[in-house]
């Protein structure tokens, strides 16, 4: 009979076998269900134009692309000792420049890895007919670094030079600076991610005022060549700051075009291809309303080629309103605090802080940038919604992330109960004994309350 109630205790309370922190565990599985309720009501488009891919067939994909995503997340939540994660994450400036290289080089290795554009930048790599996209395995890669190499220059485990300035260049600046003018090349938002989160994984990791100066005057004159590297080439090298420049500084007023030149005309057919997609995406979250038009009733996917992808949170509103986009922004609120949470119960332990701060602000972070762009705030960056938005890479990418956000979950909870354990009581039990005794005495009438007023205070 024990038994029988155990088991059915352990199936009610699945969550509290996990050691993980389980608000957490809850936010990566409530994303992911609303991924395949999105993915099924935002890709009938694809139906009846010549794509061989239904609605379900997506759906499917989508299923088996969250079930390998938690078998991610469940394998390397399952590495138990960090400092096997400690160890990976040192490679990770490695693999991040090979992949670039490959982009950078435009190389072709045989006919089973081959460099690929997308949305005319370089950033795909095709393995086998698969395509990766590297800028997504870079950001997780490059922040896994630097935390190993803030630690290990804290701790002082960097091999190499003797001299700490020496060390800071081979191990901090270089990296920084190489990783940051390769992405630069094929993607100004990522650039600015990748690069964004390089610096603030190097400032809380202990980096001083001379580190960031360095850092940021490296920042900008990196742009400044870049950008002089593309006006003296006519746009032929780093061809990528042109689009970014024009994003942010281009006055072109694309809908007054659109209505004054001679409908199918050139100039009308260029400005409509600019307005489509932004505006669709105004258009869907006004339509939206509050509570929405409901699930499968979109208008604005037939519109907007890449709604699962880059305006999912667009398609979010307009089928579930603004009370559905508020559920997906909570969610990700809910995760920043439960990282903090996290990071503070790592204790002194620089390696795991930084790794779980610098994963939680990257998710956080571009799930913002994603809302912004959708809401019309900003220019287009191209940044999915993570773990919602259509793209197996990203999903994951993300996946690891919150493996290694889980792994050190479980850590900092076992280090806050060791220090509860080993932390001397507020009250000795002696004392509390006595305190119980003295009630017992008073409720019986053996003693008055004025002679326990006397014995508390040695009256």
């Amino acid at each position: 009979m024990a038994e029988k109630t155990r088991t059915k205790r352990s199936l009610w309370n699945i969550f509290e076998n996990f050691e993980g922190d389980n608000v957490v565990w809850m936010i990566v599985l409530l994303l992911m269900l609303i991924s395949v309720v999105c993915m099924f009501s935002s890709t009938s488009s694809l139906v009846g134009r010549g794509i061989e891919q239904s609605r379900i067939n997506v759906v499917k994909d989508q299923i088996f692309l969250v079930a390998a995503g938690l078998l991610v997340i469940i394998a390397v939540y399952n590495i138990r000792n960090l400092a096997v994660i400690r160890w990976l994450s040192k490679l990770g400036f490695i693999v991040s420049f090979l992949l670039l290289l490959i982009l950078v080089a435009k190389l072709n290795i045989g006919s089973f890895i081959k460099s690929g554009g997308f949305n005319d930048a370089n950033r795909i790599i095709k393995v086998g007919g698969i395509q990766v996209h590297v800028f997504e395995i870079v950001k997780v890669s490059m922040i896994m670094y630097f935390a190993w190499a803030m630690d290990a220059l804290k701790r002082g485990k960097l091999g190499g030079p003797e001299k700490p300035a020496w060390k800071k260049i081979l191990y901090i600046y270089a990296p920084f600076a190489i990783i940051f003018v390769m992405v630069l090349s094929g993607g100004n938002s990522s650039a600015i991610i990748i690069g964004g989160m390089m610096f603030i994984i190097i400032a809380i990791g202990g980096g001083d005022f001379k580190d960031l100066a360095i850092l940021i005057g490296a920042g900008v004159l990196i742009l400044g060549l870049s950008y002089g590297a593309y006006k003296l080439s006519d746009g032929k090298i780093m061809g990528r700051i042109g689009t970014g420049v024009s994003r942010l500084f281009e006055k072109t007023d694309w809908e007054e075009i659109a209505n004054t030149s001679r409908p199918g005309s050139a100039e009308w057919y260029d400005a409509i291809d600019e307005i489509r997609q932004p505006y669709s995406a105004k258009i869907a979250i006004r339509e939206g309303g509050f509570f929405g038009k409901g699930p499968g009733q979109s208008t604005q996917r037939y519109v907007v080629s890449n709604m699962p992808e880059d305006y999912m949170y667009s398609f979010i509103i307009e089928e579930y309103g603004i009370l559905g986009g508020m559920v997906v922004l909570m969610l990700y609120i809910s995760l920043l605090a439960r990282g903090s949470l996290i990071v503070r119960h790592c204790g002194k332990e620089l390696f795991p802080k930084l790794a779980a701060a610098g994963l939680i602000m990257l998710i956080v972070l571009q799930a913002f940038l994603h809302m912004f762009v959708n809401c019309d705030i900003g220019p287009m960056t191209g940044q999915t919604l993570p773990l919602i938005s259509n793209g197996a890479s990203a999903f994951l990418c993300f996946c690891m992330a919150f493996g290694i956000i889980l792994s050190v979950s479980r850590y900092a909870s076992k280090k806050m109960k060791k220090e509860q354990m080993q932390a001397a009581p507020l009250v000795e039990r002696e004392e509390i004994k006595h305190e119980l005794d003295a009630l017992d005495d008073f409720e019986s009438g053996k003693v008055i309350d004025d002679e326990i007023i006397d014995q508390d205070y040695d009256l």
